[in-house]
This record gives C-alpha cells, sequence and structure tokens, in this order.
C-alpha cells in the first residue's frame, strides 16, 4: 500500500515506518520541520514538509493523491489550547475529509484510551482541551464512509514493544502502553478488515496482536 503518516517525526512514527517499508508498504511522512527530513529518510520513508496546521483541505487532497491509507499520528503536544485544537481537532477532521476525497480509504487514527465522553476530566484541569479536541476528531472519523480504526494506547511509554495487548484494556483505565506496541498495533490492522469501522482500546499485555484481533 501508499501510506502516508501524518506527524511523521514523532516517536510512533519513526517506530512505524521501517516497519511498513520492511513489509513492502511505500511510506510518506509528513513533517513540519526540514531538519527532521534526514531521520526520516533513514527509516526508507519518504519525507514530506508540510503543516498540518497551516494546510488547508485542498492542499491536503493534493497531499493525499495517489495514496491507498493514512496514519494519523500527529498532535500539538498539549500546552496551548488554541493550537491543541487547531491541530488535534481542526487539521484531523481535515485530513479525513480529504483523505476520502482523494480517494485514500483506509484511515488509522493514533487517539488515546480517554478519548471518550464517559471519562472526561474536570472542567478545569489543562489537560481537558487535549481530550475533548481528541473526541471531537474521533467522532468525526465515525462518521465518515473511510476504513477507519481508532487506536486508544493508554500512556505512552519507551518500553519494548512485546506484540501482545491487554485485551480488557478499557477507556480512561491509563493502561501504560509502548510506543513500539502502538506501530506494531498499527502495522497489524493496516490491512485487516477485521479492525475496521472499530474502536481499539488497548495496553501492554500478553494476548498476541492476531489473537486480539480474532476475538473482536
Amino acid at each position: 500500500m501508499r501510506v502516508t503518516i501524518f506527524g511523521g517525526h514523532g516517536k510512533v512514527a519513526l517506530l512505524l515506518a521501517p516497519m511498513l517499508v520492511e513489509a513492502g508498504h511505500d511510506v510518506t511522512c509528513v513533517v513540519r520541520n526540514p531538519d527532521h527530513i534526514e531521520d526520516v529518510q533513514a527509516t526508507g520513508a519518504i519525507a514530506l514538509v508540510s503543516s498540518v496546521e497551516e494546510a488547508d483541505e485542498s492542499a491536503l487532497v493534493d497531499l493525499l493523491q495517489g495514496q491507498d491509507a493514512v496514519v494519523w499520528s500527529a498532535g500539538a503536544g498539549g500546552g496551548d489550547p488554541a493550537r491543541t485544537y487547531a491541530v488535534d481537532r481542526d487539521a484531523a477532521i481535515s485530513s479525513m475529509d480529504a483523505a476520502l476525497e482523494a480517494g485514500a480509504q483506509r484511515y488509522v487514527m493514533v487517539s488515546f484510551s480517554g478519548s471518550d465522553p464517559d471519562v472526561l476530566v474536570p472542567e478545569d484541569d489543562p489537560f481537558r482541551h487535549y481530550q475533548q479536541a481528541k473526541i471531537a476528531a474521533d467522532e468525526h472519523l465515525r462518521g465518515t464512509d473511510l476504513d477507519w480504526t481508532v487506536l486508544g494506547p493508554g500512556p505512552l511509554t519507551l518500553e519494548p514493544g512485546t506484540a501482545s495487548v491487554n485485551p480488557r484494556a478499557r477507556a480512561g483505565d491509563g493502561d501504560r502502553t509502548s510506543r513500539e506496541l502502538v506501530a506494531q498495533v498499527i502495522l497489524a490492522v493496516l490491512e485487516d478488515p477485521r479492525s475496521f469501522g472499530r474502536t481499539l482500546v488497548l495496553g501492554d499485555g500478553d494476548v498476541p496482536i492476531d489473537d486480539w484481533l480474532a476475538s473482536l
């Protein structure tokens, strides 16, 4: 497949890109900073410099022409609420609409386990802005005609991934999740129709990914 990763210099993306390349996919990583081109190229992927925060939907359609799949792993990194909404909600939603128009039918969203209106943090918690942005983006994706999957890992770690999950993870539980495991799950679900139209909350565990998908 021809796969575009938004947030191409993020920790998950830099783990995912070489996995996809090794599996035979053609990978394009979208990065905002030209200084990150070399890191992306070292994974075997193509680096494409573009700011998702500034690109309008038409520019995103052009960017996604000829692509089969999109992985959204971009984020504002918290902090400024306005930028959080601009990237984690608005730019993400624009990428979904652009993917549909461009014919990139497969869409995998890297969200988080707390992206659920039933587990909202208090309104005065600074984290609430990020949570609301992700909830809005995920809900929009679920309403599209894309072949979508929303991934909901818990707090991310730099521990090695074991390609095994906790199938009992639930929204808001806060199961620690290796970034490498997130990448392993994306690789597994990308072409697996068992994951289409599903929100998959996950954490580190002892059930192999394929067994987990077979149980859905």
